[in-house]
């Protein structure tokens, strides 16, 4: 939670602290390689998520009605969401059978000195026991709360007696009853956005995280296959999910090393794998259509759905396609697969896998292309 981002925010972190407590949770039933969410199953393998950090997730939610008997639409991809922002799920951190992250995930020293983007320094509150600060406070946590705020919502999401913001159920059941206020609908978008943008004052945070809510949303919800052609290019681009992206890697024949060097640095000749045309190009040959080998170029490749007609205008099997000025194919830089129901498959980027996305993940839609 990096509230200290902005200025004067401090004092409305600790306008409530609840006072009760829960029993212990049986986490047995949330450790299976698949999950039950939103929608239908989902594998946490599927979502990127380690399996341990999800059971916090999935124990986390379901508990906070007894905090905030008023919220509704709490769900375990919320909780994702923040977390994946905050801390990538505690990525390079090992989580303990009982939830505990080692070592402690501490954020940047709040001093004022700018650094990790503080302006205005904060005092030490809780002596240095959770951020091992005795001078000036640190956001402590996979989901980054500063320790007066935790003092305030923290919980014993696991039943062992101890509330810690280095415990993963104890965290997640913590950021739970902090979205929730007062008794927040959480079904309803405008008021998620509305919780997340008071865990941190921006909006792009907020858009942030949303991308990671719908994304976890859409998980388990692909639509029956088509048949035919366009069954079997879906069918070839989903059974890629989990293939790491490569700058231009994959193409007709499968996963592939790619090139040096991405935009951001990644060289794609040590990675194995697909960049989006590359997916696309192997999902297509599945039906015997040769795509060319870039996104731009795929744009130009069967008949165009142009953006001002709206995603509705989208079917099942049509190249979508993301670019920097809606008109102008020659902008065009990513192409997904449309798979139905706002979703796509795509390799999105860097650093991430093949995986569904909901068409809005990026804000700068440019139609599709119809081949099938």
């Amino acid at each position: 939670m990096k509230r200290w981002k902005k200025l004067g925010c401090l004092g409305v972190l600790l306008a409530v602290a609840a006072v009760c407590c829960t029993g212990p949770v049986l986490l047995a039933a949330a450790t299976a390689k698949n999950r039950t969410g939103r929608g239908g199953t989902v594998s946490a393998a599927a979502a990127g998520i380690p399996e341990r950090m999800l059971a916090g997730y999935l124990t986390g939610a379901p508990q906070v009605t007894r905090y905030v008997s008023g919220c509704k639409g709490m769900r375990w991809q919320i909780l994702a969401g923040i977390a994946r922002v905050e801390s990538d799920h505690a990525s390079g951190h090992l989580v303990g059978a009982g939830g505990d992250i080692q070592p402690v995930i501490v954020g940047p020293r709040l001093d004022g000195s700018g650094a990790g983007g503080n302006t205005t320094p904060i005092r030490d509150t809780d002596g240095g026991a959770w951020d091992n600060d005795s001078e000036y406070e640190r956001a402590v946590g996979p989901f980054q709360f500063l320790p007066e705020t935790f003092r305030a919502y923290g919980k014993d999401g696991n039943g062992d007696g101890v509330i810690s913001p280095h415990n993963v159920d104890d965290a997640a059941l913590a950021a739970a009853v902090y979205l929730c206020g007062n008794g927040r609908d959480l079904g309803n978008r405008d008021q998620l956005r509305a919780a997340i943008h008071t865990y941190n004052l921006s909006w792009a945070y907020v858009d942030d995280v949303m991308s990671g809510i719908d994304r976890y949303d859409a998980l388990g919800r692909v639509p029956t296959l088509p048949s035919g052609n366009v069954g079997a290019v879906i069918q070839a681009a989903l059974a890629q999910q989990g293939q790491p992206y490569s700058w231009g890697g994959g193409g007709p024949s499968g996963p592939t090393t790619g090139i040096c060097c991405s935009p951001d640095g990644q060289d794609g000749s040590i990675v194995s794998g697909f960049d989006c045309s590359g997916l696309t190009q192997y999902a297509y040959a599945k039906a015997g259509i040769n795509l060319p080998r870039t996104a731009a170029e795929q744009a130009r490749a069967g008949r165009r759905i142009p953006a001002s007609a709206g995603y509705n205008a989208l079917v099942p099997g049509d190249l979508i396609f993301y670019g920097y000025s809606p008109t102008s194919d020659s902008t065009i830089h990513h192409v997904g697969i449309y798979l139905g129901d706002g979703k796509m498959i795509n390799a999105p980027r860097p650093g991430k896998q093949v995986q569904i996305d909901p068409v809005t993940a990026m804000p700068d839609y440019a139609g599709g292309a119809r081949l099938l």
